[in-house]
């Protein structure tokens, strides 16, 4: 089984290209910061991981993602080499996203990138976790 889970900041807005031909597809790439969860002294505190992604998941990923916000991407990992200007062989590692979505809700990031979230007020919430809804607003709810 093949199968990566991972949620991080991408690092740049994606880098989409269209491949030639009649049915041209699109591709997106981009890289996600994922924190790691223990740090050792001098070593760097998250892993910068390549994300490639085809067809309508490349749309959106130029539609609606940008630098800095936070994503949950499931995937699946893929190896391959090839030989540089140099004649030096490179061996490659990217994520094959089969679905991205995003982590943090909207008013979290902004257009230029991250922002941090504001928390909610304690006492915005009543007692079960839900926020309290003020009288005379019932015709604005899109349900009964």
């Amino acid at each position: 089984m093949n199968k990566v889970i991972l949620m991080g900041r991408l690092t740049r807005d994606p880098e989409v290209r269209y491949s030639q031909g009649d049915n041209a597809t699109a591709v997106a790439r981009y890289s996600l910061a994922v924190d790691r969860r223990f740090k050792r002294d001098g070593e760097q505190s998250a892993d910068f991981i390549n994300c490639v992604a085809f067809g309508k998941s490349a749309e959106f990923a130029e539609k609606y993602l940008r630098q800095g916000m936070k994503i949950a991407v499931t995937g699946r990992i893929q190896t391959g080499s090839y030989t540089n200007k140099d004649g030096q062989k490179v061996y490659t590692t990217d994520i094959v996203v089969e679905e991205h979505e995003f982590a943090e809700s909207k008013g979290a990031t902004s257009e230029g990138g991250y922002q941090a979230a504001a928390k909610p007020s304690p006492t915005s919430a009543i007692g079960d976790g839900f926020m309290n809804i003020p009288d005379g607003i019932d015709e604005e709810l899109p349900f009964n």
